[in-house]
């Protein structure tokens, strides 16, 4: 059985006004990556879920599940 993480990123993006394009430069990523982990498509590296939650101020748990 395959495992999925679930996020939020959409909604907290949302939440803030900004644009995936926005999210992408204040994380350093492309806007394609944005789009991918929003969709569930791509599940980020530490480091990357970890940029998410220094910029949202949400513990990781907040954002990503099983």
């Amino acid at each position: 059985m395959r495992e999925t993480v679930k996020n939020n990123v959409q909604e907290l993006r949302e939440k803030i006004g900004l644009t995936q394009e926005g999210l992408a430069g204040k994380i350093g990523v492309s806007r394609q990556t944005v789009i991918a982990i929003e969709k569930g498509n791509y599940t980020p590296s530490v480091l990357l879920a970890l940029k998410l939650s220094k910029f949202f101020k949400k513990s990781v748990d907040d954002i990503f599940s099983l």
